[in-house]
């Protein structure tokens, strides 16, 4: 059987072959791919399928679409246990909580009984005149209970640890010391664990989509953003990044570039008073990776807008980081962002229904370079379009008709009156 189907599918291949006219066959070699990579390949993939799906990098909801294989050091995350721990999911580290405590009680419990078991306060239970080394302890269980009761430092006063017992009285310094150092790292970890500000990012909202469209006579790339809390982020600061895979002009191919977007840097629009929502502007200039790109160019272009939104939040003072993404499908090419802001009686009112919402404007389809270009042939504002231009062209020409039939009807007007007075 598996024979025939090689066989069948070299059939296939060869018939699709000669249906195609082909200058020279070409040899696929298919790449050493991480196991991850080989799980998510389809098991069946249609020829029919032209375009590609873009796979994004960050995802929509801010968590990097980035997997980690083949990490044989792993001893690595052990020597940073406490970041390890933080970072593990709650049922796993609660789970580690719980075993952490479990475990030492149980292992000072079983010192404890073996200490009373050495001394033989096990055959003295009922003997008045033995000083044991713990009261009242009679097995393991009441060895774990005392073991409990000296870590927690619970005391009930039931079982005593007295002062014939040396050991005893070392093996309570260690488990006092042993005991706070336990308490201090699984707290400290619960407590980073509980306050970390990954939840306080979902508050923090971005457009579904970013729009192209002109803004004060220049194409500008811009995006939304907004706070649903009524608490504020502290020195909030918005950063963006273009991921697009590139070739240099030595041939070394680059996956996945990262190039910085400007929404503001060196004007200091990147720091955001963000009480109400704000559109994020980029200006597509001579140092903008889109100035090249055209309405028509865009669809065909495979990259991917990051934009990360970071600052402190104001009831813990812990940095927070919001993060969100487009792709070229998510970028609408002559579109502007509705308003939100609306002024009631005594306040500011945002509609939250109409954030991510747009509409259509006039834009100019041409990249920003061609507009450059053709705006510095006409020496007109990059603003106007290609209508206007010859808009304008027509009323300047009408302007100057309408001139010189004044000027004709004033030279002939003054004609007449020089033949009239000659004939006086």
């Amino acid at each position: 059987e598996a024979r025939l189907t090689t066989q069948s599918w070299t059939n296939v291949l060869e018939g699709d072959s000669m249906d195609q006219d082909v200058e020279s066959p070409v040899a696929i070699h298919q790449p050493k791919l991480p196991k991850q990579a080989r799980d998510d390949l389809p098991r069946h993939i249609s020829r029919d399928r032209t375009k590609r799906k873009i796979q994004r990098y960050v995802r929509k909801d801010g968590k990097c679409n980035v997997h980690h294989g083949n990490v044989r050091e792993t001893y690595r995350y052990l020597t940073d246990i406490f970041t390890t721990l933080v970072d593990l999911k709650w049922r796993f580290n609660l789970l580690i909580f719980v075993m952490v405590y479990t475990v030492t009680w149980l292992f000072f419990g079983m010192i404890w009984w073996l200490i009373a078991y050495i001394r033989g306060d096990m055959d003295h239970i009922e003997d008045p005149s033995w000083t044991p080394c713990v009261t009242n302890l009679n097995g393991f269980v009441s060895a774990f209970l005392f073991s409990i009761e000296t870590e927690t430092t619970i005391g009930y006063g039931y079982r005593v640890i007295t002062d014939k017992c040396p050991e005893g009285i070392i093996l309570l310094l260690i488990q006092s010391v042993l005991g706070s150092i336990v308490n201090a790292f699984m707290v400290g970890c619960m407590f980073v664990k509980i306050s970390q500000p990954k939840k306080r990012a979902e508050t923090l909202v971005f457009s579904t989509h970013a729009v192209i469209s002109m803004r004060d006579g220049k194409l500008c790339l811009m995006f939304r953003v907004g706070d649903l809390r009524n608490s504020h982020i502290v020195e909030a600061s918005i950063r963006a990044k273009l991921i697009k895979s590139k070739q240099t002009s030595e041939g070394e191919f680059i996956p996945l570039n990262q190039t910085d977007i400007n929404v503001g840097y060196y004007t200091g629009d990147d720091r955001l008073f963000l009480v109400s929502p704000l559109i994020i502007s980029h200006e597509i200039n001579q140092q903008s990776p889109f100035w090249e790109i055209s309405k028509a160019q865009l669809p065909k272009e495979e990259l991917e807008i990051v934009v990360i939104l970071e600052g402190m939040v104001e009831a813990t003072g812990m940095t927070c980081q919001a993060r969100s993404s487009y792709i070229t499908s998510e970028i609408l090419w002559g579109y502007r962002f509705t308003p939100v802001l609306t002024l009631e009686d005594g306040f500011y009112e945002v509609d939250y229904n109409s954030f991510h919402e747009t509409y259509e404007t006039s834009t100019p389809s041409l990249s920003a370079k061609e507009l450059a270009e053709l705006a510095s042939r006409a020496e007109l504002p990059l603003s106007w379009s290609v209508s206007s231009k010859l808009n304008q062209h027509a009323e300047l020409e009408t302007e100057e008709e309408e001139k010189n039939l004044e000027e004709q009807t004033e030279r002939n007007g003054d004609v007449a009156n020089l033949e009239n007075e000659s004939k006086v």
